[in-house]
């Protein structure tokens, strides 16, 4: 069994690339600052959305699925640097080479995440190999767009065409998946400010729950998992999560419960 490797990333505004950049006056606050660089990227693209080398790396969630079982985690601990992280992610590619899984990640979280590596100083050897220290990455690596090693959902599942992708939250939900629960992308800034680090890491853990629910039925989909090895893979999944001490698994798997396609 390969180990399977589902993530994903939440970002914040690196403000302290984005202040000499853009020439903004050292008096303004993070919240003043982070608002005008906001205003000014609507003014240019039409969208608030920071480009992705301005992004900041403040959470990485994980679930690894390998012969030993199944596990759901937030790497580092909280508040720890972006380049703890970021290191910390590439060395369980070093580790496991697992199958990565994402949703959107070719097009946010590993670009994100290759230019944070290279301002963190950041070492990935296997990751970026192509074939020049195991032959078998020239054909099939983490970098080609084509290649099978980082399996992107969401471009998959469009045909790689952008008129055709669809949300995270929207494609759980309709497959019966609780989706987005408590917060979403929108407010990571804020809850960043506030000091809720903790609240951010376990959202992002939910996303990857909720992505790894839709990667089962994309298995399903493609014969690799028959309805016996579905339900079995979902009931490892649901007792992995059933943490007394972890009121948003509580709250995941009572949604996951409630919804008509849940079961």
């Amino acid at each position: 069994m390969i180990p399977l490797l589902v993530f994903d990333i939440e970002t914040v505004p690196d403000l302290r690339a984005i202040r000499p950049l853009w020439g903004f006056a050292p008096e303004l606050t993070d919240h003043e600052a982070c608002e005008l660089a906001f205003r000014r990227r609507r003014l240019a693209t039409g969208s608030d959305f920071l480009p992705h080398h301005l992004q900041q790396v403040v959470a990485i969630s994980c679930l690894l699925r390998d012969r030993s079982g199944l596990k759901v985690w937030s790497l580092g601990e909280p508040g720890e640097p972006e380049s703890v992280l970021v290191q910390r992610f590439f060395d369980g590619i070093d580790k496991y080479t697992p199958q990565l899984v994402s949703w959107n990640g070719s097009g946010f979280d590993l670009p994100v995440l290759h230019y944070r590596a290279l301002l963190g100083g950041v070492q990935a050897r296997r990751y970026w190999d192509q074939g020049d220290d195991d032959r078998e990455f020239r054909w099939n690596n983490y970098l080609g767009r084509y290649h099978s090693r980082h399996l992107d959902l969401m471009n998959l599942l469009a045909s790689f065409q952008g008129r055709a992708t669809a949300p995270l939250n929207e494609v759980a939900q309709m497959l019966g998946f609780p989706g987005k629960l408590g917060m979403d992308g929108s407010e990571v800034w804020s809850a960043n400010l506030d000091g809720g680090i903790e609240r951010i890491r376990n959202y992002c853990e939910t996303d990857v729950v909720n992505t790894y629910l839709i990667y089962l039925a994309f298995e399903r989909l493609r014969g690799h998992l028959d309805p016996a090895r579905l339900e079995e893979e979902k009931a490892l999944l649901r007792s992995h999560l059933q943490h007394p001490g972890a009121p948003h698994w509580q709250e995941f798997l009572a949604a996951w419960a409630e919804s008509p396609r849940g079961n």
